[in-house]
């Protein structure tokens, strides 16, 4: 029997998710959260071998969640659920060691064997998804420029930036220099917004 933990802050849709698992005769929904802050600590209590979790917890991201679990609860499997979902999406869950994501519009059929492949330690995704994401753009920044662009995300100027990494002025400025042109990006704020849509960040 595979024991299962469903996070989902929309009540109906977490019903749904519920009562389409627990039809399956393998499978067992051991909790049910509807916020992210509450899965890791359902998770230790309960113990569940999977946590369906919905990408867009209005507390905390599903991203987020996941990699908690997986620093703390390494044993319980993660499917992430997207309204959404797109190639980027599923290189981000993968980088933070989920092994499923779907989309929340999926049967109940490709839910239930999306479950039961996470569940082995197998990953489940859509074919298309999987082959878009392989196909979507590395990440070409350096650590370095990575460093310098996570500041400017959070408003540094480009002197604070050479105080935090040790590096002068000038560096700092050839480094977003070469930020804008391997992103094509208008300015820095266009940086970020490229960066982080592309899961870079």
């Amino acid at each position: 029997m595979i024991g299962i933990l469903v996070a989902e802050h929309l009540p109906l849709v977490r019903r749904g998710l519920v009562a389409t698992l627990e039809n399956e005769n393998d499978m067992k929904v051991v909790a049910g959260v509807s916020a992210g802050e509450a899965v890791l600590p359902a998770v230790l209590r309960h113990t569940p071998e999977t946590a369906v979790i919905d990408l867009e917890l209005p507390d905390v991201c599903g991203f987020t969640v996941a990699l908690r679990l997986h620093e703390r609860a390494p044993g319980c499997r993660v499917l992430l659920l997207s309204r959404t979902p797109s190639p980027v999406q599923v290189r981000r869950a993968f980088a933070v060691h989920a092994l499923g994501f779907m989309s929340l519009e999926v049967g109940p059929e490709q839910l239930a064997d999306g479950v039961r492949q996470v569940a082995a330690g197998r990953r489940a995704v859509d074919s298309e998804l999987a082959v878009a994401a392989l196909r979507s753009a590395e990440n070409p920044l350096t650590r370095r420029e990575l460093d310098v662009l996570r500041l400017v995300a959070q408003g540094a100027r480009s002197g604070e930036i050479a105080d935090q990494l040790f590096l002068s002025v000038g560096t700092v400025r050839n480094h977003l220099s070469r930020i804008m042109c391997k992103t094509q990006a208008r300015n820095r704020l266009d940086a970020v917004r490229i960066a982080g849509d592309s899961g870079w960040l």
